[in-house]
C-alpha cells in the first residue's frame, strides 16, 4: 500500500464524526466543552503530571477547552482519536487516545485516569477497546506505547492488552531537571486479532 492510499484509507475510516465506544463498565465518548472543568480537576493532580510527558502542572485555566477543541479536526484528518473515559453514569474519569500516522498505519496509544479511580481496571478496559477500534475499524497495522520506566502501572496496562516489551530508551526524555528512561511496548494487528478473546478476558484487570 503506497503512502497516498494508506493515508486515504485512514482518513476514510475516521470520517468526520468522533465515535462513541462501550465496554462492560465504561463509555468512551467524544469530549465536549462542558467536560473542561472536570478535565482540569482530574488532570491537574500532581500524580498525573508526574508521569505524563505533556501534562502541564499546575493545569492552567482555558487549557482544557483549547485541547478539547482540537479533537474533531484531528480525527477528521486521520491524525488522532481522543476519547473521554466515563462510567456508565457519564462521570468522566479519564482519557484514552491514539496518535495516528496514516503513512505508516501505526498509532501511539496514550491514557490517563483520575487518581481516585486507579487500581480498578478502568485504564486497561479503555485501552483495550480503543486498540480494538484502531485495528478493526481504522485499519491500523501497529499500535505502540511508551512509558517512563518508573511507571510500572502504565507498563502493566500495555502488557495486559497484549503489547510486548520492545526495549528501553535510556535517558530519552527530560522531566524537570532529570533525564529519564522510557520503555516501549508494541502490538501488531495480526497478534491482537489472534489473541482477542484472551485479551478481552483480562482487559478488566490492572490499573
Amino acid at each position: 500500500m503506497n503512502d497516498t492510499i494508506a493515508t486515504a484509507t485512514i482518513v476514510a475510516a475516521t470520517g468526520a464524526a468522533l465515535p462513541a465506544l462501550a465496554t462492560a463498565r465504561l463509555v468512551l465518548r467524544p469530549f465536549v466543552r462542558a467536560d473542561a472543568p472536570r478535565v482540569q480537576e482530574l488532570a491537574g493532580a500532581r500524580e498525573i503530571a508526574d508521569t505524563a510527558l505533556n501534562m502541564p502542572h499546575p493545569y492552567p485555566d482555558g487549557a482544557a477547552e483549547a485541547w478539547i477543541a482540537t479533537h474533531a479536526q484531528a480525527f477528521a484528518e486521520g491524525k488522532g482519536l481522543t476519547l473521554a473515559v466515563a462510567l456508565k453514569n457519564d462521570l468522566l474519569i479519564g482519557c484514552v487516545s491514539l496518535g495516528i500516522s496514516p503513512r505508516h498505519r501505526h498509532a501511539e496509544i496514550g491514557y490517563w485516569i483520575g487518581k481516585d479511580y486507579w487500581g480498578k481496571g478502568h485504564c486497561t478496559e479503555a485501552a483495550f477497546e480503543i486498540v480494538r477500534f484502531g485495528f478493526e475499524r481504522l485499519g491500523l497495522h501497529r499500535v505502540f506505547g511508551e512509558c517512563l520506566r518508573r511507571n510500572p502501572a502504565s507498563a502493566r496496562v500495555m502488557q495486559k492488552i497484549g503489547m510486548s516489551y520492545e526495549g528501553c530508551m535510556r535517558q530519552h526524555v527530560r522531566k524537570g531537571d532529570q533525564f529519564e528512561n522510557m520503555e516501549i511496548y508494541g502490538l501488531i494487528r495480526e497478534g491482537f486479532l489472534a489473541g482477542i478473546a484472551r485479551f478481552a478476558n483480562s482487559a478488566s484487570m490492572g490499573q
